[in-house]
């Protein structure tokens, strides 16, 4: 089996958010490879939205499960969630 080299790997982070509660989003699932896959799929079979975003990806990855995005980061994950929130509005 042929491995990718670790540059070109999928990369994907999973970001929950409890509404109500006054907490930023947390890192709720992350991987590489075929962990990415999963998690890629996993959301796709729930009907969550994926947003691609390899640079914020990167950013959040560095981030370990269950800590929250700091601060820097509330405008960049604000935008997905308002994009999550406009289809699931959408599709209502």
């Amino acid at each position: 089996m042929k491995k990718e080299p670790m540059s070109t790997r999928k990369k994907a982070v999973a970001l929950n958010y409890v509404k109500g509660q006054d907490q930023a989003p947390y890192v709720s699932a992350k991987g590489e490879g075929n962990v990415a896959k999963k998690i890629i799929d996993k959301a796709r079979e729930a009907d969550i939205p994926v947003q691609k975003d390899p640079g914020l990806v990167s950013m959040l990855s560095g981030l370990d499960l269950n800590e929250m995005i700091p601060p820097e980061l509330y405008g960049a994950v604000a935008e997905i969630f308002s994009y999550i929130y406009r289809i699931d509005e959408k599709n209502k």
